[in-house]
């Protein structure tokens, strides 16, 4: 019995993870800033193909954005392929996925893949405590 409950809690606490982090890239999707950012930890870090520094915290990746939303920066949407979430601890979990992106003044969809690391705190709540962006490689 306890082996079956032990899976039942372990399905059950992949699908929050993947919940939470599906709210993140939705949230991104459709420029909700607010609940994009919410989703993420103070202390989250956060690497992208397209920036030449790593944001050691929420806040700096937030003033970043600032800049950019004030230099036209929009998210059109944002669509998730390929979604995996794995528990690495009781409190941790991956999420990787192919993420297709269109953003104002980008004529073509941006093909990237993504890493969202999650952690579940005290309260019982998923938040991203690191995320990763790279380009998707060409087809061979």
């Amino acid at each position: 019995m306890s082996d079956h409950y032990g899976r039942f809690q372990l399905s059950n606490t992949t699908e929050q993870a993947r919940r939470a982090a599906c709210q993140i890239v939705e949230a991104f999707g459709s420029h909700d800033v607010a609940s994009y950012f919410a989703g993420f930890d103070s202390d989250a870090s956060f690497v992208f193909y397209t920036e030449p520094r790593i944001f050691g915290s929420r806040r700096e990746y937030e003033a970043a954005w600032r800049t950019w939303e004030a230099d036209g920066f929009r998210v059109l949407s944002c669509r998730s392929e390929e979604v995996d979430v794995r528990l690495i601890a009781e409190d941790v979990a991956v999420m990787t996925h192919r993420v297709r992106t269109r953003l104002v003044g980008v004529t073509d969809e941006l093909h990237e893949r993504e890493t969202i690391i999650l952690r579940r705190g005290s309260d019982g709540r998923w938040l991203g405590i690191h995320e990763h962006l790279s380009p998707e490689p060409e087809p061979e």
